[in-house]
């Protein structure tokens, strides 16, 4: 969930929001005259929309995303078996 929040109110309560963004992957916008100013998110997430962005400015994968997209509208698949010459396992929860 995406929050707004002011400087002052982030600094009161920074532990909280900390932990709202670690826990709960909550990220926010810190606003700082009526403006935003800067945004708040965990670790993770930061880290995915680097990756995003070095494969979106990539044209060759996007291109490449393209097309496969494109093909697998039209049916143009292969099958585990097809690709790997085996059946797919079949993972499925543990139970303790």
């Amino acid at each position: 969930m995406v929050k707004n929040i002011s400087v002052r109110k982030l600094r009161e309560n920074l532990a909280r929001v900390l932990d709202d963004v670690k826990l709960r992957l909550d990220r926010y916008v810190i606003v700082k005259r009526g403006q935003p100013a800067a945004i708040l998110m965990c670790v993770d997430d930061y880290e995915g929309w680097l990756e995003t962005l070095e494969i979106m400015s990539d044209k060759d994968a996007m291109q490449d995303i393209r097309l496969a997209k494109k093909e697998l509208s039209e049916g143009k698949s292969y099958s585990f078996k097809e690709v790997f010459g085996k059946e797919q396992k079949k993972v499925g929860m543990r139970r303790k």
